[in-house]
């Protein structure tokens, strides 16, 4: 009996150890991200937090029918090339600047259709103003807010953001690919 008294000081230790570790990870997501977004033409929720915590993110602001949607394709090689070193590309359409399909199912054709389109796409949400999804609030209090689609915003896994580029800087530009590599060093 005596030698069972003494082994649960240790059971009732690795359970606190086992309690604190835990919290200890659900704190290290920041609470912008912490948030339940529906993926694109799906009924499927994704909690940036719970799916993605403790890795670098490529969050970028889309739209369908923009000049710049060609960069999807860049976007698709970019998740491709550094998703194994941990990278995680998601895409937030919007219709801020009035360039979104009014149809999400437009908007996943254009996406996986057109551009084949794998990473993490969510359905369309506000960007921008007092209407924009907590991400990009945070986003733009940290850097700034979108100005136009295809904003980028490299983040590290503690939240904050390593670098932002604006819709001319493109994926596959040397300055974009430096500041991916120097993300995950």
């Amino acid at each position: 009996m005596q030698k069972l008294f003494r082994l649960r000081p240790s059971v009732a230790a690795l359970a606190l150890g086992i309690c604190y570790a835990s919290g200890a990870l659900a704190g290290d997501c920041p609470a912008f991200l912490d948030h339940d977004f529906a993926r694109l033409r799906s009924s499927e929720k994704v909690n940036l937090c719970k799916a993605y915590a403790g890795k670098p993110l490529l969050i970028v602001n889309t739209a369908s029918h923009c000049g710049y949607t060609p960069q999807f394709k860049a976007l698709e090689a970019v998740h491709e090339k550094y998703a194994p070193r941990g990278l995680v590309v998601v895409g937030f359409p919007s219709n801020d600047f009035h360039q979104e399909a009014d149809d999400a199912a437009e908007t996943a054709e254009v996406c996986y259709g057109n551009y084949g389109v794998k990473f993490t796409m969510l359905a369309a949400s506000a960007v921008k103003g007092a209407d924009a999804n907590p991400v990009f609030r945070e986003l733009g209090r940290q850097t700034q807010a979108p100005k136009w689609n295809f904003n980028k915003y490299l983040v590290k896994p503690d939240g904050t953001v390593a670098k932002y580029f604006d819709s001319t800087v493109t994926p596959d530009s040397p300055e974009f690919t430096r500041a991916i590599e120097a993300l995950l060093k």
